[in-house]
């Protein structure tokens, strides 16, 4: 047998080496773990959206009570209930109101939640950890022992039914959950920055302006939306302090239509899909950043 013949053989009785799999880096998904997300985030998006079209379906029925047999207002599908609402109500009384309360309220509350954060974040001046708990603390009153005394306050200042009374008041609302947001979000940027600014002459405001607020947009984005939310859908004080119809909000303007024995459900159906439009306005215009925002202001804190 030859040389040859001999490495032939021996090379055919070398089993040939299974090819390796593939090992599964670290968060990746196999194709049942992609089903499982998919067919969860599925679940959750249907859940989310049901209360909203089943809104958006009872708007539709001219009846009050439609809401009792939903299945017929298939057959009389109708706009007439937004018509109502627009023509015959003070919606758009309503609309100015909330939009002028909103507005105040989140630019105030969050020029104020962003120098308190960024105070604290940075600057180490006496007190600078008990006041990010007693921001915290205020939110532990119930809204019912609160009405009265400030009203109180609010009659001796002469602001009762002013917007400014509800401006300041959801403020005092949003504004500690909103500094202790955005002070998160200031500890993720590098302080090398804040020294960079004083190396180039600007004030400790000038850096704050002009360098770290265009850096924390999606915290601010954040803290907007919630200071935006929380005005229009403040209920409890925007009933007491508002005596004038005409300076309602939406929140207080769906009270119209509950009487002393039935509710107007097609009307306010109706009134709080217009109501949602604004909010998702805004929603839209932020939404960008939401997500950045939410994360990396909860990265620190």
């Amino acid at each position: 047998m030859s040389t040859t013949t001999l490495e032939k053989t021996e090379s055919a009785q070398v089993p040939t080496p299974a090819p390796r799999r593939r090992s599964r880096r670290r968060g990746e998904r196999g194709p049942l773990g992609h089903a499982l997300l998919h067919s969860g985030l599925t679940l959750a998006s249907l859940i989310a959206l049901a209360p909203v079209a089943w809104l958006f379906y009872l708007s539709l029925g001219p009846d009050k009570d439609d809401y009792l047999h939903p299945g017929k207002i298939l057959d009389s599908l109708s706009f007439s209930n937004y018509s109502f609402v627009l023509e015959h109500t003070a919606f758009f009384d309503w609309f100015k109101s909330t939009m002028i309360v909103a507005g105040g309220t989140t630019v105030i509350g969050v020029f104020v939640a962003a120098t308190t954060g960024y105070a604290v974040s940075r600057m180490r001046f006496p007190g600078y950890k008990p006041l990010m708990w007693v921001l915290l603390l205020t939110q532990t009153f119930p809204i019912a022992i609160l009405i009265v005394p400030m009203y109180e306050i609010f009659s001796e200042l002469g602001l009762i039914d002013t917007y400014w009374a509800l401006i300041v008041i959801n403020c005092t609302t949003a504004v500690p959950y909103s500094a202790w947001l955005l002070k998160g979000y200031f500890d993720t940027i590098p302080f090398e920055i804040d020294e960079a600014g004083r190396v180039d002459g600007l004030s400790p405001f000038g850096t704050f302006a002009r360098l770290i607020l265009p850096l924390a947009r999606p915290g601010l984005a954040v803290a907007a939306f919630y200071n935006f939310i929380t005005a229009v859908g403040e209920v409890a004080f925007a009933t007491t302090f508002m005596l004038d119809d005409s300076k309602y909000t939406f929140a207080v303007g769906l009270q119209t239509f509950v009487s002393e024995h039935d509710a107007q459900w097609n009307y306010m159906a109706a009134t709080a899909v217009l109501i949602a439009i604004p909010v998702s306005v805004f929603f839209y215009l932020v939404q960008k950043n939401l997500v950045t925002g939410l994360t990396a202001g909860g990265t620190k804190g």
